[in-house]
C-alpha cells in the first residue's frame, strides 16, 4: 500500500497521488490463480504534469513510432456513487487486459479489479456490482490428474468446449471484501436498489457423469407429438440480498424483470419437461412466488408497468400442440386478483385479418400503465414446396429495377431484411380491453406524446415522396391518429424532414428551412404559425453552405405544460410562444452574443423532459473565436444574466452529477492532455484530476496546438489549427503536413491518442518533427473545388510567410470529401511536394449516377443537395460537373500522389480512384493506388490499419524528409508476390537514385 500527502490540483498539469490495493479474483470458494494487473506501477512512472517541455528537455524525449500505439489506454464506463464518495471507471488498453478501478475520492485509496466491466453502485453507495470476464487463457478449474495430463498433452477437443463464462463480482466498498459468483450470464440491479440483486447464470458445463446418464427428462408423453415446437430452456437464477446474505433460487429461468428497489421480481420458467413452467411474480417479503400463468409453451417479451401493478407478456401456450402456434398477448394484475388472461390474439377485434402478434418488438406500457403498445405484422407468406417451384424460379436470381419504385432496387435490397422483419404498432386500452391498430403499411411510423397517454398520436408517411430521396432528402405527410379509434386526419403535406409532438401532445412542430423558422400547429385549432418569425436574430444555421434549405441551431426543448418552446440561435436561448402571440424572450439576456459564446443547456437529469424556468440550470459555454470552453449558471426566466463558473483553454465533456452530493464528474482535454477524469463541486470549484490513464506520454515528444487566422481569396476571415513539435524553433525551416475536411477549428483542444486509422494521426506526425496545418473551408454553391483552393492555399501561404516552413517540403492528406478536394487542388497548384487522397471522387459526371452501396442510394443527392454542393442536376449544370472534376485536368498534375481506394467502398465508387490512377499512370505521373481487398470506405482491422499507417509515413517521409523509399514505391508488389511480401522494407542505400520513384525532382513547386 502506498500513501502520500494530498496534492492540490487546479490545472491539467496536476496529477493525483493515491494509495491503491489490488484484489485477486476468487470464484466461489476456490482460490483463483488469475494474475492481478499491475496498473499501480504505471501510474507512478512519471512526475506530475504534462507541461510543455523546454527545447533541451524535448531533445531528450523520443518521437512516437508505430510500435508505441499499444501503450495508450482509454477510460470507459465512469460513474459516481450516489453519495459522491466513490468513483468507478475502466482503464482499457489498446492491447492487453482492461481493469476496473474503484477510487475513494476523499482519501485517494483505489481498488483495481482486472477484466471487470459494467459496474453499478447500489443506491446507498455501499456495494459495487460488476461482471468479470475470464482471462484469455482461463480454462474450467479442476484438480483431476487425468484432466491435467490432457491439458499438458494438448489432446483436449477445444472445438467442442464451451467458452469460459463471465463471473459476477460484488465489492463491499467500506471493507474491500469481494464476493464472486461463477458462470454468470447477466445481472440486474434496480436504480433504487440497496440490497437485492438478481443474477442469471449460464447453463452448467456438462460433466462426464452427465454424458453417461440417459437424458430422460423432457421426454414427451405418449399422447404428445415428437415434433412439438422448440422452446428455450432456462437456467438458474439467484435473487441475492447483499446485506443479509439471504439467497432465493429459481431454476429454468429464461427472462426476468426486477423492480427499481430490487424487492419485486417477475420471471419466466421454461424447463425441458414443461412441468411447472409459466410466469411467476416474487416479492422479497413473501415466501412463495405467485403464479401468473402456469402453462407449457413459448413465453417472451416480459414487461412490467412502472408502478409494478401490471404485467404483460407474449405466449403461445393456448395452441401449443399445433404447428407454428401463434402468440397471444397476456396481461395480469400483480395484486393477485386474477391469473393472466388473453388480451389480444389473431382475430381479436382491431387486429387486421390475417395478421399475427410479433415478438420482434418489446411491449411498452404508457406512463400511467393504462395503455400497452405491442407489435403486429402480416402473417408471413408460406414457403413454396419444391414441387411448386418451376424451373425458372428454381434457377434464376434477378433484381428488377422499375421507374415506379419508391426506393431504388439497390436501396430496397439494403433494407430487405429490415422490411421482412417490419412490425406495426397497436395499442391495448387496459380499462376495456379495446385494441386499436395504429400503424400499417400505409402509415408505418406513429409516435405518442405524454408518455403514451395522449389522446392522439403523430403519424408520418413518406411513401409518396420516396423517389425524391435519390436526389434530395426525406419528405413526409403528417397525420393526427386518434388513440381511441385509430382514425387518421391529414394535418400537413410535403414537409422536408420530419415532425414531432410537444411533450404533452398539444402541438405538432417541424423545422422549415425555406421559411427559416420553426412551424407549430395547435392540434386544438389546427392553426399553424411560424413561431420564430418575430425573432430579431437568425435561428437558422448561418454557416450552412450546402445547396439546400439551411438547418436550425436546434431546439432546446419545451417548458412545463407545453407552455413555451425554448429555441437556440447561434449564441443564446429564447423562449418562444408556440401560438405566435407573445413576443420572443431572450432567456440568457443576450449575454452569449455579446460575449461571443455559444450557450446551451446541460441536461444532468433526463428523467424530466421539460425545461425548468423556476430553478437554476447549468449551461455549457463555447467561445467561437478563442475556442475556450466552460460552464455558466442561470435561471431561465429571462430576468437574470448567466453567471460564469469556469471558462478555460480546454475542452470539457458534459458533466455527470452524484445523485445525493455536491460533486460533478467530467473530463478536460487539450492537444497535449488526455481526457482524464476530474471532479469538482457544482460550481466547478476545487477541481482536481483523479485519473492518469497515460503516464507514459511523458516519455515522448508531443506538440502544441494554436489558432491561426488568414483571409481567403474570396475575402472570408478564416481560422485553422497549427500544430508545432515540442522542439519547435522559429529560426529553422520545418516540413509541414496539411490536413482538412470542412471546418475543424472548433476542435482546437481535441486530444489525439497515437494510433492507426484511415487518415494521418496528428500526434504521430507532430511528434516526428512535422508542422501540421488544419484549415477551415467555407463553400460557394457550384464551386466546391475552387472554394477549397481559395481557402486552403492562402492559409498555407500565410503560415509559410512566418518564415519557419520549408516551402519545398509541404505535404497534404485527406480522405473522402477531403480526398476529392486534394485531387482537385493538384490540378491547380504545385504547392505540395506530395499528396495522399483517400477515396476521392475524381469524375463527378460518372459519380453522379453511382450508387452508395452501403445505403443503396444513388449519389445524385450528394451533388444536388448535399456535400458536393453543385446545387443542380447533371443536365442542368453539366459544365460545373466537368469543371469540378479533377479527371478532366489530370494532365496538369505534377505532385506525387498516393491514392487509397478499396474495392468494397460503399460510399464512393471504387472506379473513381481507379479512373484517376490510370489517367495519371498514362500521363507518366508518379502515382500509387492502395486497395485493401474486401474493405469499405476506410481502412478497418488492426493489421490493415497498421500497414496503411506505415505506408503513409514512408510515402511522406520520402518526399518531405528525404528518407529512403520502400520497395512498394520503387518496385511495386507484383500480383505473383501477393501474400508473400508487403514490400514495406526500404530500398538499400546503394539502389536509391533520383528517379527510382518515377519522379526525378520530387514534383516541381
Amino acid at each position: 500500500m502506498r500513501t502520500s500527502k494530498t496534492v492540490s490540483t487546479t490545472s491539467l498539469a496536476a496529477r493525483p497521488r493515491t494509495r491503491r490495493r489490488t484484489i485477486p479474483h476468487t470464484l466461489g470458494t476456490r482460490p483463483s490463480t488469475l494474475v492481478t494487473a499491475l496498473f499501480l506501477a504505471l501510474l507512478l512512472l512519471v512526475p506530475a504534469g504534462l507541461a510543455v517541455p523546454t527545447e533541451a528537455a524535448a531533445q531528450e524525449l523520443r518521437a512516437l513510432d508505430h510500435d508505441d500505439y499499444d501503450r495508450w489506454n482509454s477510460i470507459q464506463q465512469s460513474t459516481l456513487s450516489a453519495d459522491g464518495v466513490w468513483l468507478s471507471y475502466r482503464i482499457v488498453p489498446r492491447d492487453g487486459e482492461a481493469a476496473l478501478h474503484v477510487q475513494h475520492l476523499d482519501d485517494g485509496s483505489e481498488t483495481i479489479i482486472p477484466r471487470a466491466t459494467g459496474a453499478r453502485f447500489t443506491r446507498d453507495s455501499r456495494f459495487l456490482v460488476f461482471r468479470i470476464a475470464p482471462h484469455e487463457d482461463d480454462e474450467d478449474e479442476g484438480d483431476d490428474e487425468a484432466e491435467s495430463e490432457v491439458e499438458e498433452s494438448g489432446e483436449r477437443d477445444r472445438a467442442n468446449e464451451p467458452e469460459p463464462a463471465d463471473s459476477l463480482g460484488v465489492l463491499e466498498l467500506a471493507t474491500g471484501e469481494m464476493r464472486t459468483r461463477a458462470r454468470v450470464d447477466a445481472f440486474a440491479l434496480g436504480d433504487e436498489a440497496t440490497d437485492w440483486i438478481v443474477v442469471h447464470f449460464e447453463p452448467a458445463k456438462p460433466t462426464d457423469e452427465d454424458a453417461d446418464e440417459p437424458d430422460t427428462e423432457g421426454e414427451p408423453d405418449e399422447d404428445e407429438s415428437n415434433d412439438e415446437p422448440e422452446r428455450p430452456e432456462g437456467t438458474d437464477l439467484l435473487w441475492w440480498n447483499l446485506d443479509t446474505h439471504e439467497e432465493r433460487h429459481f431454476d429454468h429461468v429464461t427472462e426476468f424483470q426486477v423492480s427499481d428497489d430490487g424487492r419485486a421480481l417477475l420471471y419466466v420458467r421454461s424447463s425441458p419437461g414443461g412441468e411447472g413452467d409459466g410466469v411467476f411474480f416474487a416479492q422479497a417479503d413473501v415466501d412463495a412466488p405467485q403464479a401468473l400463468l402456469e402453462a407449457r409453451g413459448q413465453i417472451e417479451r416480459l414487461s412490467v408497468e412502472d408502478d409494478w401493478r401490471r404485467a404483460a407478456f407474449l405466449s403461445n401456450h393456448a395452441d401449443w400442440g399445433d404447428e407454428d402456434p401463434p402468440l397471444h398477448l397476456m396481461i395480469a394484475e400483480l395484486d393477485g386478483s386474477s391469473p393472466a388472461r388473453t388480451a389480444a390474439a389473431p382475430g381479436t377485434a382491431g387486429i387486421p385479418e390475417g395478421w399475427l402478434l410479433s415478438e420482434r418488438a418489446s411491449l411498452r406500457f404508457s406512463d400511467s400503465g393504462d395503455r400497452l403498445r405491442f407489435a403486429t405484422a402480416p402473417a408471413p407468406e408460406p414457403e413454396l414446396d419444391d414441387d411448386e417451384k418451376d424451373e425458372l424460379l428454381e434457377n434464376v436470381t434477378v433484381d428488377i429495377w422499375s421507374w415506379h419504385d419508391g426506393y431504388l432496387q439497390s436501396h430496397q435490397l439494403v433494407d430487405r431484411q429490415q422490411e421482412l422483419n417490419r412490425t406495426y404498432d397497436a395499442v391495448l386500452h387496459w380499462s376495456d380491453g379495446r385494441v386499436v391498430q395504429l400503424e400499417d403499411p400505409s402509415l408505418q411510423s406513429v409516435s405518442v406524446a405524454a408518455g403514451g397517454d395522449a389522446d392522439h398520436a403523430l403519424g408520418q408517411d413518406d411513401l409518396p415522396y420516396r423517389p425524391r430521396v435519390s436526389w434530395d432528402t426525406r419528405y413526409v405527410d403528417l397525420y393526427r391518429v386518434d388513440m381511441n379509434t385509430g382514425e387518421r386526419e391529414l394535418l400537413v403535406e410535403d414537409i422536408r424532414g420530419s415532425g414531432s409532438l410537444s411533450p404533452e401532445g398539444r402541438f405538432v412542430f417541424w423545422w422549415d428551412g425555406d421559411a427559416r423558422g420553426w412551424q407549430v400547429m395547435d392540434l386544438e385549432t389546427r392553426s399553424t404559425v411560424n413561431a420564430t418569425e418575430g425573432m430579431p436574430v437568425p435561428v437558422f444555421n448561418e454557416l450552412d453552405d450546402r445547396p439546400s434549405p439551411p438547418g436550425s441551431y436546434g431546439l432546446a426543448g419545451w417548458t412545463e405544460g407545453d407552455a413555451r418552446m425554448v429555441v437556440q440561435d447561434a449564441h443564446d436561448l429564447w423562449e418562444v410562444d408556440p401560438l405566435g402571440q407573445a413576443s420572443p424572450v431572450n432567456l440568457t439576456q443576450g449575454y452569449g452574443r455579446e460575449s461571443g459564446l455559444r450557450l446551451r443547456i446541460v441536461r444532468l437529469d433526463w428523467s424530466d423532459l421539460t425545461i425548468p424556468t423556476d430553478e437554476d440550470v447549468l449551461l455549457s459555454a463555447f467561445h467561437d473565436r478563442t475556442k475556450q470552453d466552460g460552464f455558466y449558471r442561470t435561471r431561465l426566466d429571462g430576468s437574470t444574466t448567466p453567471t460564469r463558473l469556469t471558462l478555460e483553454d480546454v475542452a470539457y465533456s458534459n458533466p455527470s452529477r452524484a445523485e445525493d452530493a455536491d460533486r460533478y464528474l467530467f473530463t478536460k482535454r487539450t492537444f497535449r492532455d488526455f481526457p482524464d477524469l476530474w471532479v469538482s463541486d457544482e460550481n466547478f470549484e476545487g477541481q482536481r484530476r483523479v485519473t492518469e490513464a497515460n503516464p507514459q506520454q511523458a516519455e515522448y515528444r508531443w506538440g502544441t496546438a494554436e489558432l491561426v487566422s488568414w483571409t481567403s481569396t474570396d475575402g472570408d476571415e478564416l481560422q485553422g489549427i497549427l500544430y508545432k513539435p515540442d522542439d519547435f524553433d522559429p529560426n529553422e525551416e520545418w516540413p509541414m503536413m496539411v490536413y482538412f475536411y470542412e471546418r475543424s477549428s472548433n476542435g482546437l483542444h481535441n486530444y489525439f491518442a497515437p494510433g492507426t486509422g484511415t487518415s494521418i494521426n496528428r500526434t504521430f506526425y507532430v511528434s516526428r518533427g512535422y508542422l501540421l496545418f488544419v484549415p477551415d473551408i467555407p463553400y460557394k454553391e457550384g464551386y466546391p473545388g475552387e472554394s477549397a483552393m481559395n481557402a486552403v492555399v492562402p492559409g498555407v501561404l500565410s503560415v509559410v510567410e512566418e518564415g519557419y516552413v520549408d516551402r519545398e517540403r509541404i505535404g497534404v492528406q485527406g480522405h473522402s470529401w477531403g480526398g476529392y478536394q486534394i485531387a482537385y487542388m493538384l490540378t491547380r497548384t504545385n504547392l505540395f511536394a506530395a499528396a495522399e487522397a483517400g477515396a476521392p471522387v475524381t469524375n463527378m459526371t460518372s459519380a453522379y449516377g453511382g450508387i452508395r452501396w452501403a445505403s443503396g442510394r444513388v449519389r445524385q443527392m450528394q451533388y444536388e443537395q448535399g456535400q458536393s454542393r453543385i446545387g443542380a442536376s447533371l443536365w442542368e449544370a453539366q459544365h460545373r460537373y466537368i469543371e469540378n472534376s479533377p479527371l478532366f485536368t489530370a494532365y496538369k498534375v505534377d505532385t506525387p500522389l498516393l491514392i487509397l481506394h478499396n474495392d468494397e467502398d460503399g460510399a464512393v465508387p471504387w472506379e473513381e480512384g481507379i479512373q484517376f490512377f490510370v489517367a495519371l499512370r498514362r500521363l507518366n505521373k508518379p502515382v500509387w493506388l492502395v486497395n485493401y481487398n474486401g474493405q469499405g470506405h476506410g481502412v478497418s482491422g488492426e493489421h490493415s490499419q497498421m500497414d496503411w499507417a506505415i505506408r503513409m509515413q514512408q510515402f511522406f517521409d520520402h518526399y518531405l524528409l528525404d528518407a529512403r523509399p520502400p520497395v512498394w514505391m520503387v518496385d511495386g508488389v507484383p500480383a505473383v508476390a501477393k501474400g508473400r511480401t508487403l514490400g514495406l522494407e526500404l530500398v538499400p542505400e546503394e539502389r536509391v537514385t533520383d528517379d527510382d520513384d518515377g519522379n526525378d525532382d520530387g514534383g516541381s513547386r
